[in-house]
């Protein structure tokens, strides 16, 4: 469902003018195993992002989340004081004025409450529709646009159900760590496969959200194909993916400002 009532309005507030651009990324997919990423982010939100009004972070942010219990992990446990390392680090935008909005991904969608007020930030529905600089703009993380991966969609609708996802968290931590670790292992070995057309984003279901959202842009993450594409309801803009640690980096954001939208190297 896309969210339209409660939309990041700028105009609305009265900024459109000379406001602070907006900050878009995903797909870092954070965890202590890749220092060099982690310290591109700790970069981004310490001195990039001090020219934002705000930061929207569309999801995969973390490698995984297996539930906002890891915060009370013990001093001793590495996993525990990363997370809590990276909330605080994420805590110093609101401390500054700067927004930040978070969706989940496929990765991190048992990110809760006690996350969201831990870093200072907003949780957003995926899709989620956004008005600023004269544009209305429509964000998803971008997994529920691959249609054609018909098995993961089953598992991301089960997956996204509260449900389910409160049997998982009645699990012992080591248990949920367990099954976390499993699954990295196994998108890992199918990373290695290479990319199929049926874990794209498919153009029936840009089309329906372009039209459901009655927007003609649209900001998205997950298939790691960073681009500029133009679509015919609008244009489409693929967040790239973090990977500073791999033997060719990558990594970026999307700033929105009053002369559009624009792909930054980090």
């Amino acid at each position: 469902m896309i969210d339209t009532k409660t939309s990041f309005d700028r105009e609305a507030a009265g900024a459109a003018n000379k406001a602070r651009p907006l900050f878009f990324i995903a797909d870092l997919h954070l965890s202590e195993a890749i220092p060099k990423t982690v310290a591109a982010f700790e970069h981004f939100i310490e001195v990039t992002a001090n020219d934002a009004d705000s930061v929207f972070i569309l999801g995969d942010l973390f490698e995984f989340w297996i539930g906002d219990d890891i915060l009370d992990g013990p001093a001793t446990d590495a996993r525990a004081d990363f997370a809590r390392r990276m909330t605080r680090l994420m805590h110093t935008l609101s401390e500054r004025g700067i927004g930040l909005y978070v969706m989940h991904g496929n990765r991190d969608f048992l990110l809760g409450k006690r996350f969201m007020k831990d870093a200072g930030a907003l949780p957003l529905p995926d899709p989620f529709v956004i008005t600023a600089f004269g544009k209305r703009i429509v964000l998803a993380h971008g997994d529920g646009l691959c249609t054609a991966d018909r098995a993961y969609q089953g598992f991301r609708a089960f997956a996204r159900n509260r449900f389910a996802q409160r049997l998982f968290l009645a699990l012992p931590l080591d248990t949920r760590l367990g099954i976390g670790q499993r699954m990295r292992t196994k998108s890992e070995g199918s990373r290695m496969t290479g990319i199929k057309a049926k874990y794209d984003v498919t153009r029936k279901a840009v089309s329906e959200l372009f039209i459901k959202s009655r927007t003609n842009t649209l900001i998205h993450g997950h298939t790691h194909r960073p681009a500029m594409h133009r679509e015919v309801e609008g244009v489409r803009w693929v967040l790239p993916d973090w990977e500073l640690d791999a033997n060719t980096p990558r990594g970026g954001y999307l700033r929105l400002d009053d002369e559009g939208v624009r792909a930054l190297p980090l």
